[in-house]
């Protein structure tokens, strides 16, 4: 007889993976030619610095919430779920609707998941890894079967569009996954990490407690993002290496043993350092940096749900997903497809 103090530990140790994906990307393409025409800056500029190309930019309309709906939609699609079988939602962004209510709570609404918890994380560029290692301890402990996770940003609102250092590297975007119980592979280890003695290398500094809205702040664009680009580069480097051995280390692998690679997309020439130091060739690496820009805590979400749909991830495969943003913050995380 199996008596219900059995049945929750066996129900504590499941395997969490992802069973369906989504994704939404904005209509509007701005290319490096449009960016020409608005600052002192050039196609070749861009690219030989960046690596991108384009990015996209959404509808003055369209919220944060509204990109992260059409991505959830999609993602329960996929996993063939309806809206009323989530039961958590985990949002990752920087660029939420507004400071509250949560931004998960209205895209509750907006897809009707009528029976979910919701709440928001701010991780920046790592919110999407962070959000799936949070996902998987709920799935892990037993405490919810379906949970939708998204990371979403709307970063063409908060650029200073007239600073070409910082203007020229963003774009707008969702990604969704859906996490529930998996019988084998799924989410195999993760690695977390955190500095916060470099927080004044990235910020948005006002709006917040610190230094709320005021006619000063606005007129002294506070308010859009700020960037030491050379510090973050070097920094962002070191610890998403060090984050991806870390992961490997905890799974028991080698990067040999990597099928694909999922590395935040922030520039080229940081994805191909950081892919050096880590030892995986670059053809097991997905790029669409030039295509979309850094989209925060959209970009390895987004890039994961085009890995698998041009068939670069597939059954059976050990994917590494690695990420780092403002904080500084940053994440690893191996899934077995």
């Amino acid at each position: 007889m199996v008596t219900k103090k059995a049945q929750y530990i066996k129900k504590q140790v499941r395997k969490a993976g992802i069973i369906g994906l989504g994704s939404y990307l904005p209509k509007k393409v701005l290319t490096n030619a449009d960016l020409e025409k608005m600052v002192d800056t050039s196609h070749e500029w861009i690219m030989t610095r960046t690596g991108i190309a384009e990015r996209r930019i959404a509808d003055p309309k369209e919220v944060t919430s509204d990109l992260a709906a059409h991505a959830a939609k999609q993602a329960l699609r996929s996993a063939k779920l309806a809206p009323e079988d989530v039961e958590l939602i985990i949002l990752a962004t920087i660029t939420p609707d507004m400071q509250f209510p949560a931004t998960s709570c209205f895209v509750q609404t907006k897809i009707g998941a009528a029976n979910a918890a919701c709440f928001d994380i701010n991780a920046a560029c790592s919110g999407f890894i962070h959000g799936l290692v949070i996902a998987q301890q709920f799935i892990a402990s037993g405490t919810y079967d379906n949970v939708l996770v998204i990371g979403v940003e709307l970063l063409s609102r908060f650029v200073d569009w007239k600073d070409r250092s910082t203007c020229v590297l963003f774009g707008d975007g969702a990604g969704a996954a859906v996490v529930a119980p998996v019988k084998s592979g799924g989410i195999i280890s993760s690695y977390l990490g955190a500095d916060g003695n470099k927080s004044d290398l990235l910020m948005f500094p006002a709006g917040g407690s610190r230094m709320p809205a005021s006619h000063k702040t606005v007129s002294e664009g506070m308010h859009y993002l700020k960037m030491q680009g050379n510090d973050v580069f070097k920094y962002a480097v070191r610890v998403m290496a060090d984050a991806a051995h870390k992961a490997m280390k905890r799974a028991g692998l080698a990067p040999k043993d990597i099928d694909c690679v999922i590395p935040h997309q922030a520039n080229i020439r940081i994805i191909e350092a950081v892919i050096q130091r880590v030892g995986v060739p670059m053809e097991k690496v997905f790029v669409n940096v030039d295509r979309y820009g850094n989209m925060s805590a959209a970009s390895a979400i987004v890039a994961l749900c085009e890995a698998v749909n041009e068939g670069r991830v597939k059954k059976g495969d050990t994917v590494l997903l690695v990420a780092f943003g403002s904080g500084f913050v940053w994440g690893s995380c191996i899934i077995k497809w």
